[in-house]
C-alpha cells in the first residue's frame, strides 16, 4: 500500500513539474513530432512508390478480358449479286448470330523506350531531391525551436530581474514608511516610491505574460502539448557563451543551394527526355482468346464450341516528322537549364555576401553585448547606492525612480543584444546547415 501511495505522489508531482528539456532534446523533441516534417516524410514515401510505379511501366503487363454482345438487330451485309448470279445488282442479307462472347489474355512487354529509361533515372533522383526538402523542413523546425527556446530564456531571466526589482522596492517602501512616520521624509517621497513600486508591478505583470507566451511559442514550434508544463534546463549564460565561440561552416552546405543544384539535374533530365523522344520506340505483345457465337444464350453449355485464337506480334514506332513540336520542345528544355545555371550563380553570390553580413553582424552584436551588459552592472550600481541612500533620507524618491527607469532602460537593451546575438547565430547556423548536423 505504501509503495501505491509512493508511486501516485510521484505522478502527480511530476505532472505538475512537466517535462524538461535542454535545448538539443528540445530540437530532438521536435524533430520526431512536427507535423511539418511528417508531412515531408509522406512526400519521400510518395516519391518511393512513384520509383515502383515508373519502373513496373518497362515490366510485363498481364490483362485479362471477357466481352459479352446482344445484337438485337443481326448486321447486314450487302455484296455484288455476281456472287449468286446476279450480276449488275446488289444482295443484302443478314450474317451473324443474336450473341457473341470472347475472352482472352494479352501479355505486352515494353522492349525500348528512351522515355521510359529517362523517367525511371527521374523518378529515382526525385526521392533525393525530395530528402533535401525534408532536411529543409528539419532546418526550419529547428531554428523556430532554437529561437523560441532561447527567447523563454530570455523572458525568464527577465521575469527574475523584474521579481527582484518588486522586492526592493517594497522593501524601500516600508523602511521609508517607517522614515515617514518620524518626519525625516515629505508624504510626496513617499508617494512617489508608491507610485515607483506600481510601476514595478505592472512590469512584472507584463514580464509574466511575455515569459508565459514565450514558453507556448515554444511549446507550438517543438509540437509539444500546450497543456503541459515544460521545463527548461539550459543556462542562459552558457548558452550565449557557446553560441559565440564557433563561427565554422561552409556556404557549399547550404540547402537551397543543394536543392537548386538538385533543380538544375531535374532540368538536365527534361532535356534528355525530350532528345530520347527522337527515338524509336519498340514494343511485343502476345494475346490468346477464345470466342464463342451463339443464337441462343448458352454458353455455359459444354457441348456447344468455342473457337481458340492466338497471335504475338511486335510493334515499332519511329517518329519522323512532328512540324517541330519536338525541336520546340528541345529548345524549352535546353533554356530551363541555362536558366537554372545563372539561378545557381545568382544564388551563390547572394550566399556569399549573406555570409559576410551575418559575421559582421554578430561581431557587432557580440560587442554590443558585452557593451549592454556592462551598462546593466552600472545601471544596477547607481541604483542600488540611490536606494541605499534612500533608506535614510538622503536620496529624494524622485531620483530613485529616475535612476529605476535608467536601471529598466538598460535591462530593455541587453534584452534586446541577448536577442540579437542569438537571432544572429541562428541565420548564420541555417546559412551553413549546421543546425540538422548539431542534432544529429
Amino acid at each position: 500500500m505504501k509503495q501505491l501511495i509512493g508511486v501516485f505522489i510521484f505522478i502527480i508531482c511530476f505532472s505538475v513539474k512537466g517535462q524538461e528539456f535542454s535545448l538539443f532534446e528540445a530540437q530532438e523533441y521536435a524533430l520526431e513530432n512536427a507535423e511539418e516534417i511528417s508531412k515531408t516524410e509522406l512526400d519521400l514515401e510518395s516519391a518511393e512508390k512513384q520509383v515502383v510505379e515508373t519502373r513496373s511501366i518497362g515490366l510485363p503487363q498481364i490483362n485479362a478480358e471477357m466481352n459479352f454482345q446482344n445484337f438485337l438487330n443481326i448486321p447486314v451485309q450487302v455484296v455484288d449479286g455476281a456472287f449468286i448470279g446476279q450480276p449488275g445488282t446488289l444482295v443484302s442479307f443478314r450474317a451473324g448470330t443474336d450473341f457473341n462472347s470472347n475472352a482472352g489474355v494479352t501479355l505486352s512487354q515494353l522492349i525500348f523506350d528512351g522515355s521510359y529509361i529517362v523517367g525511371l533515372q527521374v523518378s529515382q533522383f526525385y526521392t533525393e531531391f525530395v530528402e533535401t526538402s525534408i532536411n529543409r523542413s528539419k532546418q526550419d523546425v529547428l531554428a523556430d525551436v532554437t529561437e523560441a527556446y532561447e527567447m523563454a530564456l530570455i523572458s525568464k531571466k527577465n521575469k527574475e530581474f523584474v521579481d527582484t526589482l518588486v522586492e526592493v522596492t517594497e522593501d524601500l517602501l516600508n523602511k521609508q514608511k517607517e522614515l515617514f512616520e518620524v518626519g525625516m521624509i515629505t508624504q510626496e517621497q513617499l508617494d512617489q516610491t508608491e507610485y515607483s513600486l506600481l510601476q514595478v508591478k505592472a512590469n512584472k505583470v507584463a514580464a509574466n505574460v511575455a515569459y508565459e507566451n514565450a514558453q507556448t511559442m515554444l511549446k507550438m514550434t517543438m509540437a509539444y502539448p500546450l497543456e503541459n508544463e515544460i521545463t527548461l534546463t539550459e543556462d542562459l549564460n552558457q548558452l550565449l557563451r557557446d553560441q559565440m565561440t564557433d563561427l565554422s561552416g561552409s556556404i557549399e552546405n547550404n540547402i537551397q543551394l543543394d536543392l537548386l543544384k538538385k533543380q538544375k539535374r531535374l532540368s538536365e533530365y527534361d532535356l534528355k527526355n525530350q532528345k530520347m523522344a527522337n527515338l524509336p520506340r519498340l514494343s511485343g505483345f502476345f494475346n490468346h482468346r477464345y470466342d464463342a457465337y451463339r443464337n441462343e444464350f448458352n454458353f455455359f453449355d459444354t457441348n456447344e464450341e468455342w473457337f481458340s485464337q492466338t497471335v504475338w506480334g511486335v510493334k515499332l514506332s519511329v517518329p519522323i516528322f512532328a512540324s517541330g513540336q519536338r525541336w520546340a520542345k528541345m529548345q524549352k528544355a535546353e533554356i530551363a537549364v541555362k536558366q537554372d545555371e545563372l539561378s545557381l550563380q545568382q544564388l551563390e553570390r547572394g550566399l556569399k555576401a549573406q555570409e559576410i553580413r551575418l559575421k559582421n553582424n554578430l561581431k557587432q552584436a557580440r560587442t554590443n553585448l558585452e557593451l549592454k551588459e556592462k551598462n546593466v552592472e552600472l545601471a544596477r550600481k547607481i541604483y542600488n547606492n540611490s536606494l541605499a541612500k534612500a533608506e535614510i533620507g538622503k536620496e529624494s524618491s524622485i531620483l530613485v525612480t529616475q535612476k529605476y527607469n535608467q536601471l529598466v532602460a538598460a535591462q530593455t537593451e541587453y534584452v534586446n543584444a541577448m536577442m540579437n546575438v542569438f537571432n544572429t547565430k541562428v541565420q548564420l547556423d541555417e546559412l551553413y546547415n549546421n543546425l540538422i548536423r548539431e542534432s544529429k
